[in-house]
């Protein structure tokens, strides 16, 4: 019995001296202890203040991209399967909510029509090929709904990835980025420590579609003389984009498909040119540097404009073959370049997006509700503590100790785990407070009907805890199972409810019955027998 008194209690005292340790760290000075104290645990938005963001993405962008890039398809295998046509356009019906993507294919001649099913089928697995009433010879080709429904979907959750790595890249501590409302395509984002949010709402806004594009014509010092210089009317195939290089406005005609693009990109970092300017290098993939290499390497002597959320960043001349490796150049601030590194290496957003609303949390509303918070577990704590201790006299000391090393196992847990403590997270720990000390009233009332039985003090303490293990057991998973619930569907402060909630509940299971037993039973070997337990 001593022996098996004694490996448990060393086992909990390795348990504590763990969750001190998680704490506290390894401060080597009082400084560094305080300091540790202060990070070990981050604390939410509504505790340290920050900014609240709603923000709706724009999912028709996505959409609509995937539109053109499908004319632009059906334009080339209708080349390649020489079906003639008139005219290839979109032709979305706007009328519908959400709008019916379409795109009208005007003068096919009826032997051909077959042929252009036969390229529908193959290549466009996610459109269909309709009659247009009224004209034999033309067809749109509709978006299926499920399809479209399909993209929309992803655009949002691609637009949260992809804002997710570049909150993350700025060193935000403990983001929150959620679905927010119902079907609106709308996200939650959360930043605990950011009452600046200028900075953040750029970059997370930026589409950042980078494309590589020879230039055909210019540069031109107007959009005017850029169109006089073609009579009019731009080449096929082309499109004209401005740029603002060196402080100077200037216009191009440019292959409308690009050599390379942002999907290419394996890495941006922010550098410095030749002359000592800020510039971004970047890295491209396999697929990406063949493309590239057999364009540089063909077209020797041109220009090739570097081209930004369809503006000209620079239009470099290309001196050589270039594979893997390039660098963006311009009139860059060097913060600037860290801000575009920062938004190529995350990768595009699928969709634009716009600021429904922006709520700024001061910290002084954050540490008054600490300070509440603190002060209404305290009174909690000690007021359940001396009920016990009146109640239940020696024994309230067992359930006062068992209480204490429950906190301090949710403490520490979060500490390990970098959990974020929300206001709703301070409801939580008191929660589970109460929790902890039903556990031990379950088994400590069990234990006095068992003695008003007239069983042995011993005998009634071992059937105390097993007859109370199963409800204590029913209790805490029904509990765990609704905090599951919780956290899978709110937002950044319910899931901190959550998430104390089930580490105090795990933390109960282990200190009312393991702890509290060991208590009881190290009592009952130093006692006298036939003394009375003092509960």
């Amino acid at each position: 019995m001593e022996t098996k008194i004694r490996g448990r209690a060393i086992f909990i005292l390795a348990v504590v001296v763990a969750c001190i340790l998680g704490i506290t760290g390894f401060p080597k000075n009082v400084q560094e202890l305080k300091d540790n104290l202060h990070t070990r645990i981050h604390l939410g938005l509504d505790l340290k203040g920050g900014t609240n963001l709603i923000l709706q993405v724009q999912v028709e962008d996505a959409v609509n991209i995937t539109a053109g890039e499908a004319l632009e398809r059906l334009k080339d295998e209708a080349k390649s399967k020489s079906i003639p046509y008139a005219d290839i356009a979109t032709d979305d019906d706007k009328t519908q909510t959400p709008p019916i993507h379409r795109i009208l294919i005007k003068g096919i001649p009826q032997d051909k029509a077959s042929d252009l099913q036969t390229v529908v089928n193959n290549q466009f697995s996610d459109w269909d090929l309709v009659r247009v009433p009224g004209d034999e010879t033309a067809r749109w080709l509709v978006l299926k709904t499920s399809a479209a429904v399909t993209l929309r979907n992803q655009a949002l959750m691609q637009a949260m990835e992809t804002i997710r790595r570049r909150v993350d890249e700025l060193g935000v501590v403990e983001p929150t980025i959620a679905e927010y409302g119902q079907g609106d395509f709308e996200l939650v984002v959360q930043l605990p420590g950011v009452d600046d949010p200028s900075r953040v709402k750029d970059i997370m806004q930026s589409t950042a579609m980078l494309e590589f594009k020879l230039v055909q014509d210019g540069p031109f010092s107007s959009r005017e003389a850029a169109l006089a210089a073609h009579g009019g009317v731009l080449p096929p195939d082309t499109e004209l984009l401005s740029g603002n290089e060196s402080g100077t406005e200037n216009w191009y005609v440019l292959n409308h498909i690009a050599a390379v693009n942002g999907r290419d990109l394996t890495g941006a970092e922010p550098s410095h040119d030749t002359a000592g300017r800020p510039s971004v290098t970047f890295n491209l993939n396999r697929d990406g540097a063949e493309r590239f290499g057999r364009v540089t390497g063909e077209n020797i002597n041109k220009l090739l404009a570097i081209v930004l959320d369809n503006r000209v960043y620079s239009a470099p001349a290309i001196h050589g073959q270039i594979t893997d490796h390039g660098e963006i150049t311009g009139t860059f601030t060097p913060q600037q370049a860290q801000d575009l590194a920062l938004v190529l290496r995350s990768g595009a957003l699928p969709a634009s997006i716009k600021y429904q609303s922006e709520e700024t949390v001061g910290p002084s509303l954050g540490a008054d509700s600490i300070r509440h918070g603190v002060i209404a577990s305290i009174v909690g704590l000690f007021a359940v503590m001396g009920f016990m201790l009146v109640y239940y006299r020696g024994s309230g000391i067992n359930a006062n100790v068992a209480l204490a090393l429950n906190l301090l196992i949710l403490v520490a847990a979060m500490g390990y785990i970098g959990a974020v403590l929300t206001l709703p997270g301070i409801a939580g720990v008191i929660l589970t407070v109460g929790m902890g000390v039903d556990s031990n009233v379950l088994i400590f009332e069990r234990i006095r009907e068992e003695l008003r039985l007239g069983k042995a003090v011993g005998a009634a303490v071992a059937a105390g805890f097993e007859q109370a293990f199963r409800t204590i057991i029913d209790t805490h998973v029904t509990t765990v199972v609704s905090a599951a619930i919780l956290f899978a569907f709110g937002t950044g402060p319910i899931r901190g409810f959550a998430v104390t909630l089930t580490i105090g509940l795990i933390a109960n299971l282990f200190t009312s019955v393991f702890v509290s037993r060991l208590i009881f039973d190290y009592i009952l070997s130093r006692r006298e027998k036939g003394a009375l337990l003092s509960i």
